[in-house]
């Protein structure tokens, strides 16, 4: 039976001995764990319980960095794919994955399709890039070619090359960025597409939120929803963590799959918080060949929620993402992340692209200014419109650039992007 549908005790046995596996296999082929180990004098046969994990250092986004060559614990002739990150923090980081990281890959996305509903017949069009070093789309392909669905590789962008593929194809879901879906349906609408009676009946959001942290549909969400009445999943997924959680039917969290890693929520005091408080997500991975990761930073926020869910599973379910740690802003008083930023902009017909600047002001705290672009028909009170949306939705208001459309569209897509840049964070640090 799927370890996500027993018992918690079982599915905490269960991580306890992958993660006996794990240790025993960083000890014996990654240089840079056993440097790690050495130097804190860590026995790994004493790692015998998921508490134990707290007296193992964490592994940062700055080290794979550092010692990126240090991470690989097979031989490079055993390497199939190469991988990087997007480099949101830094520099890219290298990623090798072997056959076997190929094959979990392939399992962890079918696991994530099935619990969004997906099975052998649905036919599902991909909106991202499959190369330019991308894991993210090779997984999704993998995925669905295990499951034995069918899968379009369009890439992402172009609405028009988007909806003939539709009409021509006629595939049930659709998986893309979910701001992407309103240039869908704006497209559609100004070319008398009849959108709401095509084939799609499932959209599968990737890199952004449609949920609040109570799981109700956040305004780019209920946005979608007013205008296309289909089913909507949101993701979670990193290139280090190998790995994607997918909301179920119910839209109650992404389902953490216990086979293939295991996550811990941390608070500032880098201890474990309670479940159900916010904390930054850390992970380890189970099953991985080529560069596994031991208790990993990923500096995004969520929270862990352990009561079964509605589809019976057991296994626990992150919440949607609050931000990312390094993202905080602090802002005229107000604690804030740039997806809550996101959601307004994305939620207004009239803008037509941004980017959210951060720097730092004469007084040593942080100052948000908002890029944007506009629809030509906009109204003539655009930014007054816009500064009284945010006061109402974060309370406060960042300052507003309008500038044209291709001025936004080169500072989102520079010439080496994989992924829009919609944030870019120029405070001293």
């Amino acid at each position: 039976m799927d370890i996500e549908f027993q018992k918690p005790e079982e599915i905490k046995a269960f991580q306890e001995e992958r993660l006996h596996e794990a240790l025993l296999y960083l000890a014996d082929h990654s240089p840079y764990y056993q440097r790690m180990f050495r130097s804190y004098g860590i026995d790994v046969n004493k790692i015998r319980y998921l508490e134990d994990l707290v007296k193992i250092p964490f592994t940062e986004k700055k080290d794979l960095q550092l010692f990126n060559d240090d991470f690989l614990c097979c031989p490079k002739d055993k390497v199939i794919d190469y991988i990087t990150t997007s480099g949101t923090l830094g520099d890219p980081v290298t990623f090798c994955c072997t056959e076997k990281d190929l094959q979990r890959l392939a399992f962890n996305e079918k696991k994530s399709f099935e619990c969004a509903g997906l099975r052998p017949g649905n036919i599902l069009q991909l909106m991202t890039t499959i190369d330019k070093r991308f894991m993210a789309g090779l997984a999704y392909f993998l995925g669905i070619r295990e499951m034995g669905a069918s899968i379009i590789r369009v890439g992402n962008g172009i609405p028009e090359l988007q909806w003939d593929t539709i009409q021509r194809i006629k595939p049930d879901t659709i998986m893309c960025v979910p701001s992407f879906i309103l240039k869908l349906i704006q497209y559609a609408e100004e070319h008398n597409i009849d959108y709401r009676n095509s084939s799609i009946r499932r959209i599968i959001g990737i890199g952004e939120g449609l949920r609040e942290q109570d799981f109700s549909l956040n305004l780019l969400g209920r946005r979608i929803k007013e205008k296309w009445d289909v089913d909507l999943f949101a993701t979670y997924s990193s290139t280090e963590m190998g790995a994607t959680f997918s909301e179920c039917q119910y839209g109650c969290g992404g389902h953490v799959h216990p086979e293939l890693i295991i996550v811990e929520i941390i608070g500032d005091d880098d201890l474990p918080v309670a479940d159900g408080q916010p904390g930054e997500i850390v992970v380890t991975t189970l099953g991985v060949e080529g560069m596994p990761l031991l208790r990993f930073r990923t500096g995004d926020i969520a929270a862990k929620i352990t009561d079964r869910c509605q589809c019976g599973r057991y296994s626990y379910r992150l919440t949607p993402l609050v931000g990312r740690k390094n993202n905080m802003i602090k802002f005229k008083g107000t604690t804030l992340y740039p997806p809550a930023i996101n959601d307004v902009l994305d939620n207004t017909d009239y803008v037509t692209g941004y980017v959210i600047e951060v720097s730092t002001n004469d007084a040593g705290t942080d100052n948000v200014k908002v890029k944007l672009s506009l629809r030509p028909d906009a109204p003539a009170d655009a930014v007054k419109q816009l500064k009284d949306s945010f006061r109402s939705r974060i309370r406060v208001a960042p300052d507003i650039e309008v500038l044209p459309a291709e001025e936004i569209q080169r500072i989102n897509f520079p010439a080496k992007s994989r992924k829009p840049i919609k944030f870019i964070d120029l405070r001293k640090k």
